[in-house]
């Protein structure tokens, strides 16, 4: 299957194409800096939340992906209609794993100063907009566990930290998830609690309950892989932990 990953730089972004190279899809990558691209399949980055929660045991796929020359890289930001357009074209399926990279201190306190603090949003606005057009209808978008529907099984401290530390970025990935379900699409999204860069783990993924508060990405990767061509969590959301 052709699928286009946004957001591929990041710890989550780079552990999907992996897992996709893996089960042997074609993947093209959005990139802003084409530099970056000899990182797929490594994460180095530190993200809050993003998290699965179901009974059911995903991703056992234990061999090690590259880029090879099933990577194809496209030069383009997320946020612009005419970059998404020219990705999308051809594809088959989409995976989002749009976020902020930056200290979560330092953008609570003046912002990112790097990438759009409504990127998510925005982002994802002008996918769903460009897959409509081109007639995609398969859709993976990585958000938040704690949000959407999910938001009142968050346990009191994580909202409390929530709030305090990543307030603004949380308000927009509530805005985030509530495109995707306002759209036509055949979409998933996918809720992992606290991404970490520890030891690989087998994901449990269910519909809104954890096993724990932590998961490696590459975890979430294989997840976001698995469940490109699994139609029958369309228009579902999953808790992964």
């Amino acid at each position: 299957m052709k699928v286009l990953v946004i957001g591929a730089t990041g710890g989550s972004g780079r552990a999907a194409v992996s897992a996709l190279l893996d089960r042997g899809h074609d993947v093209t990558a959005l990139v802003r800096n084409p530099d970056t691209a000899e990182l797929f399949g490594t994460s180095d980055t530190a993200e809050l939340f993003g998290t699965s929660d179901t009974a059911e045991s995903f991703g056992t796929s234990d061999t090690a992906g590259s880029s090879g020359d099933r990577v194809t890289v496209v030069t383009g930001d997320a946020v612009r209609d005419s970059d998404v357009e020219r990705a999308v074209h051809g594809q088959e399926a989409v995976v989002v794993t749009l976020g902020i990279r930056e200290n979560p201190v330092r953008v609570r306190l003046r912002g990112p100063a790097r990438t759009p603090l409504d990127v998510r949003s925005r982002g994802t606005r002008t996918v769903v907009d460009a897959m409509r057009r081109h007639g995609v209808r398969r859709l993976i978008v990585q958000t938040s566990y704690g949000t959407g529907p999910t938001r009142d099984r968050l346990p009191a401290r994580y909202r409390l930290m929530f709030r305090a530390l990543l307030g603004p970025q949380i308000a927009d990935t509530e805005r985030q998830d509530a495109l995707v379900r306002s759209s036509d699409l055949d979409w998933t999204i996918v809720q992992p609690v606290n991404l970490t860069d520890g030891d690989d783990a087998e994901a449990t993924v269910s519909d809104g309950d954890v096993s724990s508060w932590a998961i490696p990405r590459r975890a979430v990767g294989r997840v976001l892989a698995d469940l490109v061509d699994r139609p029958e969590y369309a228009r579902a959301t999953v808790a992964v932990s």
